[in-house]
């Protein structure tokens, strides 16, 4: 019989709060190291952790929008370890009463859809920051981290490759943003994945060795470590050596392609979990549920119905403009300034995404994408104009208009105008428009060719071809 692959995911992410989990330090990311940082997040002893209300919220909304039972009764724990970037040798977390259980997510992968269960999710506080310099002997932490608010959000073993995998992170990642719960910035560790990864005969109920591999923070490297490690264990087992596979923490190294053991795995006892005695238990009331589920946001499987039905847009550029909130609102914002639909679509997934990959924020301002779109349907400009526009846009608060008319980038649309110039064209080329009247129907684009560039392609195309036409007749 073949091998399957068992994955289960464990996602840190951070929460959109304005200050720290028991604390009221800025968790503002970019600050100067250890500039947001107090007693209480940096463990100095006397000190006493305050619950922030929003938190709870946040946990509860996330709950909600994953499908997952709400706990009335939960409390935290204290998860006890020592490492240099946890100043009070323990982390306060949630254990065996976390505030929410039993949730699901339906992702597609394969042509295929497919629930993924849902464990848990609990809150806790995260660690500070090691900064390991090259070549030197020592070590610098940043605690500015230390304290920043974090649900972790425990999955099933219920994934069967590294694609169901990054499937789910990618349904999870749109639900959170959709819900305003995280901005699930990757690149700044707003979301974090431990995958646990295991192979066993197909067929077998029962789990062989687990491997733990830490701290993916982009769906390339989650797919690349997957990938590897499953490779790594699947070739053990061929060759009769799975006992080798042991229970530990491995890390991914994207330089050398491979994981790469860290430690051996602890397990739960070996944290030695009790309850927080300086925190009293979380109790949580029906009507605060309730109220959470009423702003709950459109999510973006709605949204892509939506878009379809009213705005007719086909399958492929709902995708590309759903996949990111930031992107589907701006959309609607484009589109509520008189925008058609299809347009805007097509500027925003075409050209602003092109832009997008240099950079992290939108750059152009719904407005003057509007403007830019306005100028084109008036035929003010022609297409390969207003992109010249749009390029400048991109570090230009200037309006559309304002650049159009500095460049002389005006498309010429006066009929009397054009005639004069189509006089001269045809005039200049006879053979052409002999070829055009024994039917040879290349001459045509020829003659708007010659025109473009005696314009140096400021004609209106449209009236030109017109123009064209009626005097070849």
């Amino acid at each position: 019989m073949g091998l399957e692959t068992i994955i289960g995911l464990e996602i840190h992410v951070e929460l959109d709060t304005k200050s720290k989990i028991f604390c009221s330090c800025s968790t503002e990311f970019g600050a100067k190291p250890n500039e947001n940082t107090c007693p209480i997040c940096i463990g100095l002893p006397g000190t006493l952790p305050v619950l922030n209300e929003e938190v709870v919220n946040l946990a509860i909304k996330a709950g909600t929008a994953l499908n997952c039972n709400i706990n009335m009764i939960n409390k935290t724990d204290r998860k006890n370890y020592f490492y240099p970037d946890l100043p009070k040798a323990y982390q306060i977390s949630q254990y065996d009463m976390p505030i929410c259980t039993g949730g699901w997510i339906e992702i597609e992968s394969g042509g295929k859809t497919k629930k993924v269960g849902i464990t848990r999710i609990h809150i806790e506080e995260d660690a500070g920051k090691l900064i390991h310099l090259e070549d030197e002997p020592f070590t610098l932490v940043d605690y500015n981290r230390t304290g920043v608010p974090l649900i972790e959000i425990v999955t099933e073993p219920d994934l069967r490759s590294s694609e169901e995998a990054v499937a789910f992170l990618k349904a999870l990642k749109s639900i959170l943003e959709y819900a305003e719960i995280s901005d699930c910035r990757m690149e700044q560790g707003s979301l974090r994945c431990d995958a646990n990864i295991s192979v066993r005969e197909i067929g077998q109920k029962d789990f062989n060795t687990k491997v733990e591999i830490k701290n993916l923070n982009s769906f390339k490297e989650v797919a690349k470590a997957l990938e590897k490690e499953e490779r790594r264990q699947k070739e053990l087992y061929n060759f009769g050596e799975g006992h080798k596979i042991k229970q530990e923490t491995r890390k991914w190294d994207a330089g050398k392609g491979r994981t790469v053991s860290m430690r051996s795995k602890e397990d739960a006892h070996d944290y030695r979990y009790f309850p927080e005695p300086d925190l009293p238990p979380v109790t949580i009331k029906e009507e605060l549920i309730n109220k959470i589920k009423k702003t709950l946001p459109e999510l973006a499987s709605e949204k892509a119905k939506r878009f379809s039905q009213e705005y007719k847009l086909n399958e492929k550029d709902i995708d590309i403009l759903i996949s990111s909130k930031e992107i589907a609102d701006y959309f609607e914002t484009v589109v509520s300034l008189g925008s058609e639909p299809k347009e805007a679509s097509n500027w925003i997934t075409v050209e602003l995404l092109r832009v997008m990959k240099q950079t992290e924020v939108i750059p152009v301002k719904a407005e003057q994408l509007a403007g830019l779109i306005k100028l084109v349907d008036k035929g003010t400009i022609s297409r390969s104009a207003a992109k010249e526009v749009f390029d400048e846009l991109v570090s230009s608060d200037k309006d559309p208009e304002e650049i159009v008319k500095k460049r002389g980038l005006s498309q010429i649309s006066s009929s009397d105008q054009l005639e004069e110039i189509i006089d001269s064209v045809l005039n200049q080329n006879s053979q052409a428009v002999e070829d055009y009247k024994n039917g040879k129907g290349k001459a045509i684009g020829f003659l708007i060719g010659q025109i473009m560039k005696e314009t140096k392609g400021k004609a209106n195309p449209n009236i030109a071809r017109e123009i064209l036409l009626e005097k070849l007749k």
